[in-house]
C-alpha cells in the first residue's frame, strides 16, 4: 500500500515535448498526497477501531461463555439442591408416619393395659365391697343378736 510519504516524493521524468506541465502536476500530486493522507490517516483509526471492538467482542464472548457455564451450573446445581430436598422430606414423612404408627401402637397398648387394669380394680372393689357387705351383714346379726339377749 502506498504511503503518503511515497506519493509525495514521487518523482516524474520530464520530457522536452508534448510533456506535462510540471506544476499542474506537482499541483495535483499536492492535491492527491493531502486527500491521500487524510484517507491514510481515517483507514489506520478505523483499522485500529476494528482491532479494538473485535478485541471487546472477543472479551463480551468470554463473558458470554462463562455466563453460559455458570448459569448451566446454577441450573443443575438448582436440580440437585431440589432433588435432595424432596428426599429429605420424603425421609422426614416416612420417619414421621413410622414414628406415629410406633406411638399409636404404643398409646394402644397402654389403653389395653389400662382397661386391664381398671377391670382389676372394678373386681377388686367388687370383692371388697362384697367383703364389706358381708362384714356389715354380720356385724348387724351380731347387734340383733346382743339385743334379744
Amino acid at each position: 500500500m502506498l504511503t503518503p510519504l511515497d506519493i509525495e516524493n514521487k518523482k516524474f521524468s520530464k520530457q522536452m515535448v508534448n510533456g506535462y506541465n510540471v506544476e499542474d502536476v506537482d499541483d495535483f500530486l499536492d492535491e492527491v498526497t493531502v486527500e491521500y493522507q487524510r484517507m491514510y490517516k481515517e483507514l489506520n483509526d478505523l483499522n485500529s477501531k476494528i482491532e479494538e471492538l473485535n478485541a471487546g467482542m472477543a472479551r463480551y464472548k468470554t463473558i458470554e461463555g462463562t455466563l453460559q457455564e455458570t448459569l448451566i451450573m446454577a441450573q443443575s446445581t438448582a436440580e440437585e439442591v431440589k432433588n435432595v430436598a424432596k428426599q429429605q422430606a420424603d425421609q422426614i414423612i416416612k420417619d414421621a408416619e413410622a414414628s406415629a404408627k410406633t406411638a399409636v401402637e404404643e398409646l394402644n397398648a397402654q389403653i389395653t393395659t389400662k382397661k386391664k387394669e381398671l377391670e382389676d380394680v372394678k373386681k377388686q372393689f367388687d370383692i371388697y365391697k362384697a367383703k364389706m357387705e358381708s362384714l356389715l351383714i354380720s356385724q348387724l346379726e351380731l347387734l340383733k343378736e346382743v339385743n334379744q339377749d
